[in-house]
């Protein structure tokens, strides 16, 4: 993957959490932490968009169907 590098602004209380999480050896370095956290915002994004079409095309799912998903996708134990 081609890398580019830049300068971001971003709230002071956030840089100071996300260098505790580099210290601490959750991330590998800065600059991992904030691509990753870029990428998975870029997936929630495409799929709200995914699911936002769906609903526009079949409808918002009902209660029923609701209930049904919880169960089927209730993590086992």
């Amino acid at each position: 993957m081609t890398m580019a590098k830049v300068a971001l602004t971003i709230p002071k209380e956030s840089l100071r959490q996300a260098k505790k999480e580099v210290a601490t050896g959750r991330a590998k370095s800065l600059s991992s932490f904030v691509s990753e956290a870029l990428h998975e915002k870029l997936q929630r994004d495409a799929l709200t968009a995914i699911l936002d079409s769906m609903d526009a095309e079949y409808g918002k799912p009902n209660a029923g169907e609701r209930a049904w998903a919880k169960r089927v996708l209730k993590p086992s134990s």
